[in-house]
């Protein structure tokens, strides 16, 4: 099996990860009116489980495609994954956001692409994507999978520090989950 190897490939994404950046990230979440994500395919997937959680710690957060998604402009949060920051629809989604008055931080591994400057904020992680490869680093993995599973991975790490901000924990984050299951 080759756990050991996409374990490691993860472990050496993660280990570039700006802890600056990342506090940079909560502190903008944090002082948000509303949050609202968006991101492609498996990223959008990634996304979407990390707008869950922060719903789940109470926040104001939405994922493109909700029924109940609310307009988005000034003191307000995009939320923006993209590998490569080039995928056109987020791009044409970004511009309004902004055109809005919205601040927007953009998780990319290209942090040059259309979609990184027309973020006010970056997170860099260093994943190959689609369109660039990082430093000569190719994965094992088929396609952007190693994008999406740091992704997933650094998500749920940012879940932790926000639940330490926050004051909550499992049990007050419980009381927001679904009970329709």
């Amino acid at each position: 099996m080759k756990f050991d190897n996409i374990l490691n490939e993860i472990k050496t994404v993660l280990d570039t990860v700006e802890t600056n950046q990342v506090n940079e990230f909560i502190n903008n979440i944090l002082s948000a009116n509303t949050i609202v994500t968006i991101g492609a395919g498996r990223v959008g997937m990634a996304i979407k489980g990390f707008t869950m959680r922060l719903g789940h710690l109470g926040l104001k957060a939405f994922h493109l495609g909700d029924t109940s998604l609310p307009s988005i402009g000034e003191n307000d949060l995009l939320i923006v994954a993209s590998g490569s920051g080039e995928t056109q629809t987020i791009v044409d989604l970004t511009k309004i956001a902004k055109k809005n008055g919205a601040n927007i931080f953009c998780i990319t591994g290209n942090e040059n692409s259309r979609i990184g400057e027309l973020s006010n904020h970056k997170l860099i992680l260093k994943a190959p994507s689609k369109t660039k490869s990082i430093n000569g680093f190719t994965s094992i993995q088929p396609m952007t999978t190693l994008n999406e599973q740091s992704l997933s991975i650094l998500f749920d790490s940012i879940v932790l520090e926000l639940m330490e901000e926050t004051k909550e924990n499992h049990d007050s984050m419980w009381e927001r989950h679904s009970n329709l299951e």
